[in-house]
């Protein structure tokens, strides 16, 4: 998203993500999402998962 400077309430609406949910994913408030929300983001995005993960120690 700040790659892109798109902010939660366009991505929302860009990908048919709520809002809350792109919240929580932003602020790293969530252990879990699903396959379809990861799509629908990567779709909007135009990224793969590969650009929205990063593995850290």
């Amino acid at each position: 998203m700040g790659a892109k400077r798109i902010k939660i309430y366009e991505l929302a609406e860009m990908s048919g993500v709520s809002r809350s949910t792109i919240t929580r994913l932003y602020y790293d408030r969530t252990n879990t999402v699903s396959f379809n929300t990861l799509e629908n983001l990567c779709r909007a995005l135009d990224c793969t998962l590969d650009d929205l993960f990063k593995i850290t120690d």
